[in-house]
């Protein structure tokens, strides 16, 4: 049975189409703040209220991030820097903890405290909070609506990262298909095109980058990408420098690209030819493997659980990826562009394809592993459930390229209508020589000269013979592609795992860019403790909602245990109504238990200091542990209730 392949052109334009809009639809989907730290406390705590100002805020995160003069900021209720401005690196061991410190004598009101940072893994992060010292108030301070790395300078910088890793795959994956695997590739101009345009799609995508990185991780402002100052403090940064030894060694791949199409492809002599082919073959996996640890040094690999293991498995898995789609791709220019390319070529690149699915398989496991860590999080996290679709997308992909396989399998075995078919071509081809020549003919006898001829050539006659003869030439292509059925399917099966080759690419470059699964999850557990559990130093704020029944018998008690550790500690007690104005009440008691030791209640009597707060010092904790913390409110002499929670002190 006859079968037909598609068009070039329209088979590349399915191709961009599903492309963009799979990429759009990626871009807009994922969160451009996700990365691999989180914020996992702060000192005071969103929504605390604290009796006196505090001398600094301290921010907790999940992983090493980079810090600023300006990383951190407190705002007053009038929109004021209340901060110093002076960081503290209060980092200790496994502890990752920044301070800035706050302004002598703040006044009461509600503050704000925004910070803006970049991770390890070199993706920006942001957030803001609140707390109040003495009584929550109006603001007049906007938290801004746009998340770090977010916006026009986030879409660009999205897309360039896209674009670096399909450039990347194309050039190794291109380069390996012709050493490796179809060697007279090497002079064929359309398999030249697509690897040099690789190249200059690295290239141009990696400037991007790199321009867009200052606006990226900080104003957001796109004309900011032309600041040299910006520029400069990129440039010191890990990612920066990763990125300018990515340009550097691009500067190598150019060389290579040019020995491969220059002087490899004119070489006759076997032995010469493959001296330089050995030669090119070690130089390239060397620049490739560079390559590729731009990306391992500064992304996911280079943070979190074993660094030192996980970098080289990325470029291993990188490496992978390229041999197999971008040779993929190589092969795909190679079956519509040059029908002639050998079936030996195509068996190779399946053996290649084969060891690039084991390496894969190998290398992500790890990696999900490392990233997951839990099966929780592999359904319960945006990134397990984006690998999830990858690894569907990576079983639909084995299963066409198996059909592949069998369409190789099938090209590999001759047939005896080889030869027919190959005189039927000749046939043709001289049929088709005819018809060129005689509607040359014909286009001269149409055009008879004047008794006067022109001197000058008709342009319109010369446009007219050059576009029959594409015309013949096309048509004698398309011909030459649809006879062999065997062909025929293989491009199709080709075409098909080029399609999604491209959707797993852009499910795996929003991967990169999203907080790993064992990181949101561990960020998770730390918040929704947050409210419960004081970390050792920090002061233990806590609201308790009360309602005693009787007649202005509602409202909020809000205590504060100042350092909140073992030892004394200052007590400080604020009843409030509803609306949030202070409320007197006849009686507060306060005791604390230890109910895992069988310690208390130790009972506490606050001093009433004004109307609505309560004090107390010298307040001892005995040994740190879970404390249960009971509070008795009394509004009227029969209206009384009891109130408690559950805090870590020490």
């Amino acid at each position: 049975m006859t079968t037909t392949a598609p068009r070039l052109g329209t088979a590349v334009a399915r191709l961009l189409i599903l492309a963009a809009a799979l990429l759009g639809t990626l871009l807009a989907g994922a969160a451009p703040a996700s990365a691999h730290a989180a914020l996992t406390g702060s000192d005071p705590r969103d929504g605390a209220v604290v009796a006196t100002a505090p001398k600094e805020v301290n921010l907790t995160f999940s992983e090493q991030v980079a810090m600023s003069a300006d990383s951190i900021r407190v705002l007053d209720p009038a929109g004021r820097r209340a901060d110093t401005g002076e960081i503290r690196d209060l980092c200790s061991g496994a502890v990752v903890r920044y301070g800035v410190g706050l302004r002598a004598g703040l006044p009461d009101g509600t503050y704000t405290v925004a910070w803006q940072t970049v991770s390890a893994d070199s993706h920006p992060i942001a957030g803001a909070f609140t707390f109040s010292i003495g009584a929550p108030s109006a603001t007049s301070v906007a938290l801004p609506e746009q998340n770090a790395g977010g916006g026009l300078v986030g879409t660009l910088y999205g897309i360039a990262r896209y674009l670096s890793y399909a450039a990347f795959a194309v050039l190794v994956g291109g380069g390996a298909f012709v050493l490796a695997c179809w060697p007279r590739g090497a002079g064929v101009r359309p398999v030249q095109r697509t690897v040099v345009r690789g190249w200059l799609t690295l290239t141009v995508a990696t400037l991007a980058m790199l321009l867009l990185r200052n606006p990226y991780t900080g104003s957001g402002e796109l004309s900011d990408a032309f600041d040299l100052a910006g520029l400069k403090s990129v440039l010191e940064t890990k990612t920066g420098a990763a990125l300018t030894s990515r340009l550097l060694l691009l500067g190598a791949a150019a060389l290579f690209v040019a020995v491969l199409f220059g002087s490899y492809a004119r070489r006759t002599d076997p032995k010469e030819r493959k001296d330089l082919a050995f030669g090119l073959g070690l130089g390239g996996t060397v620049v490739a493997a560079g390559i590729a640890g731009t990306w391992a040094l500064a992304e996911h690999a280079s943070t979190g659980i074993q660094p030192g293991i996980a970098m080289p498995v990325d470029i291993l898995h990188l490496l992978a990826v390229a041999a197999w789609l971008g040779g993929l791709t190589v092969l795909f220019v190679a079956l519509y562009r040059t029908p002639s390319v050998e079936r030996s070529a195509v068996e190779r690149f399946s053996k290649v394809a084969f060891g690039s699915v084991v390496v894969l398989a190998a290398t992500g496991l790890y990696q999900s592993w490392r990233q997951v860590g839990s099966w929780s999080a592999l359904t319960g996290t945006r990134y397990g459930q984006l690998l999830l679709v990858k690894i569907g997308l990576m079983v639909v992909l084995l299963g066409i390229a198996w059909i592949s396989r069998r369409w190789t399998q099938r090209l590999a075995d001759p047939t005896p209508t080889e030869e027919p078919v190959a005189e039927a071509e000749a046939a043709e081809e001289a049929e088709l020589a005819e018809e060129a020549e005689a509607a040359e003919v014909l286009v001269g006898a149409a055009s008879e000269p004047d008794p006067e001829p022109d001197p000058e050539p008709d342009p319109e006659r010369a446009a007219q013979l050059a576009r029959q003869r594409a015309a013949v030439a096309t048509a004698r292509r398309k011909r030459e592609r649809d006879a062999d059925p065997e062909r025929a399917g293989l491009r199709r099966s080709v075409l098909t795992e080029a399609a999604v080759a491209i959707v797993l690419l852009a499910v795996t470059t929003v991967l990169t860019s999203t907080e790993p699964g064992r990181t949101e999850e561990e960020a998770g557990r730390t918040g929704s403790t947050a409210g419960s559990a004081a970390v050792p130093d920090r002061p233990v704020d806590i609201r308790l909602p009360f309602d005693t029944g009787g007649v202005d018998g509602k409202g909020v008690v809000r205590l504060s245990l100042d350092p909140g550790r073992t030892g004394a500690n200052a007590l400080h007690v604020f009843v409030e109504r509803p609306n949030g104005k202070p409320l007197d009440v006849p009686e507060i008691k306060v005791a604390f238990t230890l109910e895992a030791k069988d310690v208390g209640p130790l009972p506490v009597a606050p001093d009433r200091i004004q109307t609505g707060h309560w004090s107390a010092n010298g307040v001892q904790i005995p040994m740190p542990g879970e404390w249960k913390i009971q509070v008795t409110v009394r509004t009227s002499d029969i209206d009384q209730t009891t109130i408690d929670k559950n805090v870590k002190i020490g």
